[in-house]
């Protein structure tokens, strides 16, 4: 792997970027602003915001990045652009962590602003350091990034593209433990969120949320996060192809 060629890819991602408002609007806002409307929705009772609004500093992030990531990518499939770039000496490897590097670094700063938004705007209460919801964040955001990546291979257009939203996002969601205790479902239903690495960001969170220091269940979580992230990468290059009419 070259890390120039890879970050020369990083750059060219980053310049389109910067010429799409919408997209960053997207990626950097709107968590901010659904942690906000959730904060007020439950301004009555804000141990109930501290409870659920930390799991979610997780999942927002996951989610905007996993739509924009995907929907980015696949332009670049039906452009021709990724055509171009597997004619020319650039590997696969290379490719792909270009455009983890490129989001990633947006994932950044979307977790930085929604945790400082969370923590010092909005009053989120929690026991442990706000370096590991940070962390925690960050890693979700890297994930929807990776999962974007990945399902961009299989749509043909971007309304497709949303569309794998319901069938990727939505049964993590369900499942992950933020609506009950993952150990109060039906057990099939558990065996199957045991799988899911949206379980184990929330869980991740839990643990930030309750315990003053990184525990060894939150140390665990963060891993396993960070390998499916990782795996999907590598999903998500092996989907890397030269497509000819």
């Amino acid at each position: 792997m070259s890390p120039a060629r890879t970050l020369a890819t990083a750059a060219r991602i980053l310049r389109q970027l910067r010429h799409d408002p919408r997209s960053i609007a997207l990626m950097i806002l709107v968590p901010c602003v659904m942690l906000f409307l959730l904060r007020f929705v439950f301004d009555g009772s804000p141990r109930t915001f501290d409870s659920i609004g930390a799991s979610l500093l997780g999942i927002f992030p996951m989610i905007t990045m996993f739509l924009v990531t995907s929907i980015a990518t696949l332009r670049e499939r039906t452009s021709g652009t990724l055509e171009r770039l597997l004619a020319m000496p650039l590997g696969k490897a290379e490719l792909i962590a270009g455009y983890a590097l490129a989001f990633g670094l947006v994932a950044v700063v979307q977790s930085l602003l929604a945790t400082g938004l969370a923590l010092w705007g909005l009053g989120l209460d929690i026991t442990g350091s706000a370096w590991l919801l940070l962390l925690v964040a960050l890693l979700d955001a890297l994930l929807g990034t990776a999962l974007g990546l990945f399902v961009s291979a299989f749509a043909a257009s971007e309304f497709q593209a949303v569309q794998f939203m319901p069938a990727v996002i939505f049964p993590q969601l369900l499942l992950c433990g933020l609506f009950t205790p993952r150990e109060n479902m039906q057990p099939v239903l558990e065996a199957i969120s045991d799988v899911l690495p949206m379980s184990y960001a929330v869980d991740a969170m839990n643990e930030v949320l309750r315990n003053a220091d990184a525990t060894g269940a939150f140390v665990r979580d963060i891993l396993v996060v960070a390998a499916c992230a990782l795996l999907v990468l590598g999903l998500g290059a092996a989907t890397l192809r030269r497509r000819t009419a």
